[in-house]
């Protein structure tokens, strides 16, 4: 019942945290649409709403004790399913490129807050699923699980940049986004820039998830 009562507690403060991040984020967006007269950037409201996604199926599954092994796995699958969406924002940085030279800086404020937003969501998402993975699994499997997901999410978010598709379409058409991802695989190098993306994108969503990691067992000991 304790450990409950702390994980409620833990939870509280995540969600202030973000509400306040999301608070700050829409207010910046405000400001733009205020002095540009655009409303360009709202799509950052719905791709911060899709960060969200996995966040809350891992607080979910924090306070289910009792979850058979298929609806873990299955619960588990939607949470990979929207995992990229998180760390996908910050490829929204993308669209600078359309930006105007005078306001250039508030469109970069713009995004990053957005962006700062959705990587909190997701590494707290993964403190919280390898917290779940070593209590079912083991401390050494969730060891390998964790850069495993890391990788798979890069690789996800390459997907939704560059190839278009959505997290939900692996229902509307999966066969061809597995065609795909074969295509990738089997062909590394007709597709050397998926491969390179991937690759650093998963060292820089590594690195700082780690740091992340670190500071924040600092904090609970």
């Amino acid at each position: 019942m304790n450990n409950i009562k702390q994980l409620f507690f833990d939870q509280s403060k995540i969600f202030s945290t973000f509400i306040g991040l999301s608070v700050f984020s829409l207010f910046i967006l405000m400001i733009r649409m205020k002095l540009t007269g655009s409303y360009y950037y709202l799509f950052l409201v719905w791709n911060l709403f899709l960060a969200f996604i996995p966040f809350a199926i891992s607080t979910y599954l924090s306070f289910q004790q009792k979850l058979n092994t298929i609806s873990f796995s299955v619960i588990s699958i939607v949470w990979l399913l929207f995992l990229p969406n998180a760390p996908y924002i910050i490829t929204d940085l993308f669209h600078l490129q359309y930006s105007h030279p005078i306001r250039i800086w508030l469109d970069v404020l713009t995004i990053s807050a957005f962006a700062v937003t959705g990587m909190y969501f997701f590494y707290q998402s993964m403190l919280t699923m390898e917290t779940i993975f070593k209590k079912k699994f083991g401390k050494t499997t969730s060891t390998y699980i964790t850069p495993l997901l890391i990788v798979l999410v890069a690789f996800g978010v390459y997907l939704g940049r560059y190839l278009r598709f959505n997290s939900w379409e692996i229902l509307s058409q999966p066969l061809s986004i597995f065609e795909s991802c074969f295509e990738i695989i089997l062909k590394p190098k007709a597709h050397y820039n998926a491969w390179l993306f991937t690759s650093l994108f998963a060292l820089f969503l590594g690195v700082f998830y780690y740091a992340f990691k670190n500071n924040s067992n600092k904090k609970a000991s």
